[in-house]
């Protein structure tokens, strides 16, 4: 048995948001994007500082993964946006769903790449691995996916 092979599926499945995890699509539909920037009492964020969280996370995660001279954003504040959401169009809103696609993408195509093995670390970090990046961008993605999920309900009442 190929315990990589049984790894490497699981993770997919986790990273392609199955089972009780809600996926991105699912999760933005039909949220009313006039309120994209609408904070709730006592809610430190609104959707769009969220949806473009979660892209800057998970993209500085991916390039870390690919790139050994990529320099991460400072922590926290180049994690967070620093204006508020498009206003009156939907374009920023989509442009930041693709760039999340796209790089859900190149993770996905990280893990399925069977010449790489899951728990080597990567060399120009501190110990960290494709699995533990992987597990990261699902983590974190199912963690802000559930506050937007959140959100829309609150604002659609």
């Amino acid at each position: 048995m190929d315990k990589q092979k049984e790894l490497r599926a699981h993770v997919l499945e986790l990273l392609d948001r199955k089972s009780a995890h809600i996926d991105l699509k699912n999760a933005l539909k039909d949220f009313p994007l006039a309120k994209m920037n609408k904070k709730l009492k006592r809610s430190p964020h609104s959707a769009w500082d969220l949806l473009e969280h979660l892209r800057l996370a998970q993209w500085d995660i991916v390039e870390f993964s690919l790139d050994s001279s990529h320099e991460s954003p400072e922590f926290p504040d180049g994690y967070w946006p620093t204006k508020k959401g498009p206003k009156g169009d939907e374009d920023g809103w989509k442009k930041s769903v693709r760039q999340i696609n796209k790089d859900l993408k190149r993770m996905r195509d990280m893990v399925a790449n069977e010449k790489a093995d899951l728990y080597a670390k990567i060399p120009h970090g501190s110990g960290q691995t494709l699995l533990r990046e992987a597990l990261l961008v699902a983590d974190h993605n199912a963690y802000h996916l559930g506050q937007i999920v959140l959100l829309k309900k609150a604002l659609k009442k």
